[in-house]
């Protein structure tokens, strides 16, 4: 039995929700998303509500009953609210800049490093911290990930590129572990 499958959705007023099964689209102020649902599980939409029922009693069942719930709840998020990841760079020299839809990083390489947007997502920079925003939570995920993955911050000073309010494990340095000993 899955604990979040099992909770309806509901449906926002300037939401439109349409579905031909296996297919739902959802329409918002901010965009529209696609999902196909697997076999498993059946949609239905029932007023302001959306309900996921599974088809059999098995566990893997289970498992789709729960994501095809939780993907539904983030895409009719998304085209009403939309999502946004914040990143912030860590380190001498280290800047962002954003032109068009192409996001420049100079960050202690021989060269500055590139990123394009995919459609849909908004890149923007103010003094040193990335914010990534859009209306499909996975790809602003996926996007502040790539971002991430550039420069990851490392444990000895803390320079790199980290999410906003991520915890950075620090490492004690040579000097340190043997002035202690």
């Amino acid at each position: 039995m899955s604990r979040i499958g099992k909770k309806p959705i509901s449906v926002p007023k300037d939401v439109q929700v349409l579905l031909e099964k296996p297919n739902i689209t959802i329409k918002g102020k901010l965009g529209q998303l696609s999902y196909s649902f697997l076999p498993e599980v059946d949609v239905n939409l029932e007023g302001d509500q959306l309900i996921v029922v599974p088809i059999k009693k098995t566990k893997s069942t289970a498992a789709f009953w729960g994501l095809t719930r939780a993907l539904l709840a983030n895409m009719i998020k998304g085209v009403s609210e939309g999502f946004e990841k914040k990143l912030e760079i860590e380190g001498v020299g280290y800047r962002a800049s954003v032109s068009g839809n192409k996001l420049t990083l100079s960050v202690g390489f021989s060269h500055p490093v590139e990123l394009e947007a995919p459609e849909g997502i908004k890149i923007s920079v103010e003094k040193n911290t990335i914010t990534v925003s859009g209306f499909d939570k996975t790809l602003v995920g996926q996007m502040a990930a790539n971002i991430r993955a550039i420069k990851k911050p490392e444990p000895y000073k803390g320079k790199g590129i980290h999410y906003l309010g991520e915890k950075i494990r620090r490492k004690a340095g040579k000097k340190a572990a043997t002035a202690s000993a």
